[in-house]
């Protein structure tokens, strides 16, 4: 599939606010990879909005600025057709379950058909700790009752512990990667960038602003801690998009990682209902891309052959597949951390490194951590924390089920 050469819709046909209605899942018996999609399509609208919004409010030509506007309004649009898809009944905790599991499941993914190391290396790391993220918010969901962390990700993911949360605390200066030049990358790297970072932004968003709304103060309080975890992901993958690509390639990559998460969704969606969803905002995000090229050959002079000098086809299609085992492999490098644009295993950073005296400042006492507080809390409860898994961890010292480490990953020798 090559979206460059569809013939497009006009764009105002979908402007049309009646139609942003759609039929909501049952929370009950939808697919687990179905929720995933949902969250997936709604951070790449936020993301294109909000490039969208910047965009405007740096260019001083009026004309650039209406026609802005007019993609932006069908972005809008599908945003909240999309926001319909999720039920009202379905809990804040419950959808963070599916923004965790995305987080491991989609990096997983991406990180496996990923030719550029360095950029392998950050999802990696990243998987590290929204791993543990998922964990956490289940056992909170299991202590306070409040849902079935087994029945949201059904059998496709397993639940563990990952890199201690505690341990995550890193100085800012070590969350700032390398960028990578785009003409030399192929375009599974550039989607995959574009991607992970919408998809990260938006989880980030979703913590910041959904914090505050969870019914415990413990469960307010491991919200806040784990949003700026998220926001140091979000610097990690941001610093990876070519900097010097210009607004007008950044809108044109934009608009067609948009159509390619479309088509995906559309090729690998089980529910009939929401598959026309996406085979409707495919359609739509043909006419944007096209709009996008015109506006880029017009302001700049450049044709989409120049940014996209293999052809627009599309590269294997995004479906969403079980990744318990590389997650397992993934495990094993548990002990990384971040150091400037590299990663180093804790236990060969120099005693006087910033991480421990940062990591310090940030955690306090690890005892007090929400994170903690969670797993101690459920294992007081239940006798043990809990977890969905198939085998044992594999990690010696994340095995144990009756304590919660808070050393791994943070203190020399553990």
């Amino acid at each position: 599939m090559n979206p460059f050469e569809c013939k497009p819709k006009k764009i105002e046909q979908f402007l049309a606010p009646r139609e942003m209605s759609a039929r909501a899942y049952d929370k009950n018996e939808v697919d687990p990879y179905t929720r995933l999609r949902v969250i997936l399509t709604n951070g790449a609208e936020f993301e294109s909005v909000r490039f969208s919004h910047a965009f405007s409010r740096c260019c001083p030509n009026n004309e650039v600025r209406r026609a802005l506007a007019l993609l932006r309004r069908g972005e809008q649009l599908q945003q909240k057709r999309i926001a319909d898809l999720k039920p009202g009944n379905e809990s804040v905790l419950e959808h963070t379950i599916g923004y965790e599991q995305l987080a491991v499941d989609l990096t997983a993914i991406l990180a496996q058909k990923e030719l550029n190391s360095y950029v392998k290396k950050q999802l990696d790391f990243a998987l590290l700790e929204d791993f543990d993220h998922l964990y956490r918010y289940a056992d909170l969901m299991e202590l306070e009752k409040r849902g079935d962390p087994a029945r949201l990700v059904g059998d496709y993911t397993e639940i563990m512990p990952g890199r201690p949360t505690v341990a995550e605390f890193r100085h800012p200066f070590d969350d700032v990667r390398f960028y990578f030049n785009g003409a030399l990358n192929d375009l599974n790297t550039k989607l995959a960038v574009n991607i992970i970072t919408a998809a990260e932004q938006q989880t980030m968003n979703f913590y910041m602003n959904v914090a505050n709304t969870h019914p415990t103060p413990l469960g307010r309080r491991l919200f806040r801690e784990i949003s700026l975890i998220e926001e140091q992901h979000v610097t990690g993958y941001g610093c990876l998009k070519d900097p010097c690509a210009s607004l007008w390639e950044n809108l044109v990559m934009n608009e067609y990682t948009e159509c390619y998460l479309y088509y995906s969704c559309y090729e690998d969606e089980t529910d009939s209902d929401i598959k026309k969803v996406w085979e409707m905002h495919f359609e739509e995000e043909v006419a944007h891309l096209h709009e996008a090229v015109r506006l880029m050959q017009t302001y700049e002079g450049k044709t989409w052959q120049q940014i996209f000098p293999s052809g627009g086809e599309f590269p294997e299609l995004l479906r969403f597949t079980s990744q318990k085992d590389y997650v397992r492999e993934v495990l094993k490098s548990v002990r990384l951390t971040g150091v400037e644009e590299g990663f180093e295993e804790v236990d060969r950073l120099p005693d006087g490194f910033r991480f421990f005296s940062y990591n310090k400042k940030a955690v306090g006492n690890p005892n007090r951590a929400p994170s903690h507080e969670v797993i101690a809390k459920t294992i007081a409860a239940m006798g043990e924390d809990w977890r969905l898994t198939d085998a044992p961890h594999p990690i010696a010292a994340l095995d144990g089920r009756k304590e919660d480490n808070t050393e791994t990953g943070r203190v020399k020798g553990k």
